[in-house]
């Protein structure tokens, strides 16, 4: 069987839809998929994640790397701007911009796919095998599963602010930029304007600032019981809630897509990065609202 090896890198969101887009490919070509982790080697601020999931596909090994062209990625910026100077094998396909690509479904295997692959359209055809997949194998634990049935017994409107190293990190910062107070007010009277009764859950990585900001006329619980290395248990329960607010952030992407209810209102950032170098039309769905 002809293999789809996928260079993972990022973040839990992040590696989420490189894991996507090679599952869907990997299904619609019977094709295995194979994880590309070197990256993580050089690249201390992740760690891989979907180790949670009961997800079709198995680290590649050293020797499967190789056969594929698969050169560690490089640590630094100089390193990376040279590396993307060398030839690549015949095997390495590289995204060629950030909208949805059509050739990758055309590129000989095996393969290594090395992007970020960030829209639906690389797999909203295989979206019942993924949110299976994407249900983390072991239960909640007590904490989670209060949060859980809270959530099951309101109408669970999650809003996720994430700050982090979209604040200290001047670098990220300037690329990122994170979504304003206006942003989320807007947001949130969108979704009172169509929602009886929403109860706010709130998601981040800075709940003090959360708590001292974000003041709606609403009942808001802040769902603090997750560590950072435990985001899969955050997005889980995003996918629990009937509507969603989301940040400029694949990871809440993510909590809101993997919610499967075809009536869910989704509100998200019209402006996804602080500068305009990428072309964002295929990023969010259809379906969703732009504030």
């Amino acid at each position: 069987m002809s293999t789809i090896t996928v260079r993972l890198i990022g973040g839990l969101g992040n590696q989420l839809f490189q894991y996507a887009a090679a599952r869907a490919l990997g299904l619609r070509r019977s094709a295995q998929v194979k994880l590309d982790l070197s990256g993580f080697e050089s690249y201390g601020l992740r760690r891989y994640e979907l180790g949670a999931y009961p997800i079709a596909a198995a680290v590649a090994t050293a020797s499967e790397l190789a056969a594929v062209g698969a050169d560690k990625p490089a640590p630094r910026l100089l390193g990376r701007v040279i590396g993307r100077l060398k030839p690549r094998s015949a095997h390495h396909y590289r995204e060629p911009h950030y909208r949805y690509d059509p050739q990758l479904a055309q590129q000989p295997l095996p393969m290594l796919m090395d992007g970020y692959w960030q829209s639906e359209l690389y797999f909203a055809d295989i979206a019942g095998v993924l949110r299976l997949e994407l249900t983390p194998s072991d239960p909640l634990e007590p904490s989670n599963a209060e949060v859980a049935d809270k959530i099951g017994r309101s109408n669970a409107v999650s809003l996720h602010v994430r700050r982090g190293d979209y604040v200290s990190n001047a670098h990220t910062n300037s690329y990122h930029g994170v979504c304003s107070l206006d942003y989320y007010r807007a947001a949130i009277a969108h979704i009172q304007a169509r929602v009886a009764g929403a109860h706010l859950f709130v998601f981040s990585d800075d709940h003090d600032w959360t708590r001292e900001n974000l003041k709606f006329d609403l009942p808001m619980t802040y769902v603090t019981a997750n560590t950072a290395d435990r985001g899969f248990r955050d997005l889980q329960l995003m996918s629990l809630c009937k509507h969603h607010v989301i940040a400029n952030s694949s990871f809440s992407w993510w909590g809101a897509w993997l919610n499967p209810s075809a009536d869910k209102i989704v509100v998200a950032p019209s402006r996804w990065f602080a500068g305009g170098e990428n072309d964002t039309r295929d990023l969010l769905p259809a379906s969703w609202v732009r504030l």
